[in-house]
């Protein structure tokens, strides 16, 4: 068992990826452009040690044991009032002061080869960060394919019921992590509805429809194009529609570069997700020495609704005891 936190690559000789078992997550990810050429296409910090130090704005990790925003850091389940650290006044957000993104998660297997994996677990226990219940995670990346790789999270709580939402934090720019802001990406949301916020982003319990919004991106539309107009950018939950599917998973976001002719699209089965423009990202010190700003990046959340748990008529992210959450996402990287 790892209990430092380190590096790992996972390499099928076209894509590379590096990835720590502290929070699961993903510090570099290099894809080919139209001309072959590779670039770094996630924020974040050349070693483990800003991570681990707090510098990171949840760049590239798996949060959890629930993601978001849950309202007044409070819930009731079974007729326990439950009670999580506000670590984003007034809410309790992405799994409380020391959620699964910091905590160093233990390798379980680890595969080279032309479909190279890495799975790590993580075993979460009863009053973590406020949380009912002893939970079993395991999240496993591989690349699949060429230009493909895939995420998949499971949870098995083993005595209560609790909620789990985990979702993976990675900031994409296509053009190079280094390059400037995300504000000339295009991108497609597979959604027609959102759910809207209150002052302190957590939704109200409404599902809107956006057509005719700056919110809308059911056809391509570039990022920057209404940013102005929806405060410091753009943070909503989208309700994935029920678009073409592929193993499974709907289709969730189509995100191009148009200088490098990068593509990701991306698939899931979650019913949310989170599109988040890196609005309060500030200075930051990353890789190579960039400088990440505002918009440096943008990050594509999928997830189970904000603040679900108190949100009866949202779908439910309680999961019983011996029953499995899975959440999985596919990335498929291209050029057009």
């Amino acid at each position: 068992m790892a209990d430092q936190p380190q590096i790992y690559e996972l390499n099928n000789g076209t894509v590379v990826v590096t990835i720590t078992n502290y929070g699961c997550t993903i510090t570099s990810l290099s894809v080919p452009d139209k001309n072959g050429k590779l670039a770094d296409v996630v924020l974040g910090f050349d070693t483990v040690e800003p991570y681990v130090k707090g510098a990171s704005p949840y760049f590239g990790c798996i949060v959890g044991r629930v993601a978001n925003r849950i309202k007044n850091g409070k819930f009731t389940l079974n007729g326990t009032e439950y009670t999580l650290p506000i670590n984003k006044p007034p809410n309790s957000l992405h799994g409380g002061f020391k959620g699964f993104d910091k905590r160093i998660w233990e390798v379980a297997e680890y595969k080279k080869g032309d479909k190279p994996s890495i799975t790590f677990k993580y075993r979460s226990s009863d009053g973590e960060e406020g949380y009912p219940s002893d939970v079993s995670v395991t999240a496993t990346y591989t690349l699949t394919s060429t230009m493909t790789m895939k995420l998949d999270m499971e949870a098995v709580p083993e005595n209560k019921a609790t909620p789990i939402n985990l979702a993976q934090h990675t900031y994409w720019n296509l053009a190079g992590h280094n390059s400037g802001n995300i504000l000339d990406h295009t991108i497609q949301i597979w959604a027609s509805e959102m759910t809207p916020v209150d002052e302190n982003t957590v939704p109200t319990g409404e599902i809107k429809p956006i057509k005719g919004t700056p919110f809308d991106f059911t056809a391509e539309k570039k990022v920057g194009l209404q940013v102005h107009e929806v405060g410091l950018g753009y943070d909503r939950n989208y309700v994935l529609g029920s678009g073409e599917e592929k193993l499974g998973l709907k289709r969730a976001a189509k995100l191009k570069d148009p200088s490098s002719s990068r593509v990701l699209n991306l698939w899931t089965n979650a019913p949310g997700m989170q599109f988040y423009t890196g609005n309060h990202v500030n200075g930051v010190v990353g890789k190579g020495g960039a400088v990440y700003n505002k918009h440096a990046g943008l990050c594509l959340e999928t997830q189970g609704f904000p603040n679900a748990i108190n949100q009866p008529n949202f779908p439910s992210v309680v999961v019983q005891p011996g029953s499995k959450y899975q959440h999985t996402m596919l990335f498929e990287f291209s050029v057009e």
